[in-house]
């Protein structure tokens, strides 16, 4: 993606320029999105949300969006043209949109901006918002590691940032505490959504013997490159990413975690509504209803299925965390003690792999 790109902007079908019946305008709710909204995975899931405040507030709200918009100097650019054009809420769903949300909001402080994934609030019409993505991966890594016959399975990294090393260590742990001799391959593609970079990872995980692959990419490729292998007489199994990629089941794709959004939008439009919104630092998840596990396919055996729908009822009750002691970190080192439960702080700031995860976290 380049400044090239042709950025798309779609309104509300019938509701551009409409005014309410007791002469107040509609709310207008922007949206930038970091991939296409065709992409089946975390894009996709945002406009889902999307989507949902329309359907929540009919004529009371009217909203925009741009896809494929590069993080960076674009960005900054399609945030502060929504902002002119009366956006009186912005979502910037990529976490690269920090600086540049933070830029716009400095200039335009009646409008109200909530940046996914980050941790910039500069300004006090700044709210960032994330999801616990680390509590569905805590259940894939379960499955994952209960499926593997050859002990590899593979994890295809976005960027070097805590969300995703969350993520790995997560997925690791739970494969771990299932199947002692699982390795994890971790490959780096440097990108949110591309789905060549991502296919050639799941090729190469697969030819490096990975039987079971995880994403933190966007598009379905790697399910698309794991179908390919199984028709050609392979076994391998993958679990959709942001969004429930169901086309792929029953396999490649065994599960999912989908990430809901549209509780969260809806909340943070009906606040602006009010005059109620203010700053805030959202961290949500299972118990929220913000990280779902789709449907686990048949090709899960029965006990671990029960066992994966275990942990998910004991996380969204608050009876467990994917990150409780003893852990210890890569070189050796204690992290968590005996039945300690990591804290908020380290997990949004992880910049370390735990024991028995191979390789080095890129810079």
């Amino acid at each position: 993606m380049t400044s090239k790109t042709i950025l798309s902007t779609v309104l509300a079908l019938g509701l551009a320029g409409s005014a309410l019946a007791d002469g107040h305008e509609p709310v207008k709710v922007g949206f930038v999105y970091v991939g296409p909204i065709g992409d089946g995975g975390w894009t996709y899931q945002h406009d889902q949300g999307r989507l949902a405040v329309e359907e929540e507030f009919g004529d009371a709200v009217e909203t925009v969006y741009q896809e494929l918009v590069p993080e960076g100097a674009d960005a900054e650019r399609v945030i502060t043209q929504m902002a002119l054009q009366g956006a009186d809420l912005i979502f910037t769903t990529s976490f690269g949109y920090g600086p540049a949300t933070n830029a716009v909001a400095a200039r335009f402080p009646d409008v109200k901006f909530e940046h996914a994934t980050g941790f910039m609030r500069e300004h006090p019409n700044v709210s960032t918002y994330d999801a616990r993505f680390y509590e569905g991966r805590a259940v894939t890594g379960h499955i994952a590691g209960n499926l593997t016959e050859t002990n590899k399975i593979g994890y295809i990294a976005s960027f070097p940032i805590p969300e995703v090393i969350q993520g790995i260590n997560s997925s690791f742990l739970h494969a771990q505490k299932v199947n002692p001799d699982v390795e994890m391959v971790v490959t780096w593609v440097y990108t949110w959504f591309d789905p060549s970079k991502e296919a050639d990872a799941a090729r190469a995980m697969i030819d490096q013997g990975v039987d079971v692959i995880l994403q933190h990419t966007d598009s379905t490729a790697p399910q698309s490159a794991a179908e390919e292998a199984n028709a050609n007489g392979g076994r391998v199994f993958t679990f959709g990413q942001a969004s429930d990629m169901a086309e792929f089941k029953p396999t490649p794709r065994v599960a999912s975690i989908i990430d809901e959004w549209s509780p969260y939008y809806i909340e943070r439009v009906q606040a602006v509504i009010d005059g109620t919104w203010e700053q805030t630092a959202h961290w949500g998840g299972m118990p929220e209803g913000e990280v779902v596990i789709g449907e686990i396919t048949d090709a899960v055996p029965a006990e671990v299925k029960a066992e994966a729908e275990d942990m998910v009822a004991r996380i969204t009750e608050g009876e467990y965390h994917p990150f409780t002691g003893p852990i210890n970190r890569q070189d050796g080192t204690p992290w968590l003690a005996e039945g300690e439960v990591a804290d908020d702080a380290t997990l949004a700031t992880m910049d370390f792999y735990v024991e028995g995860v191979t390789g080095q976290i890129p810079n």
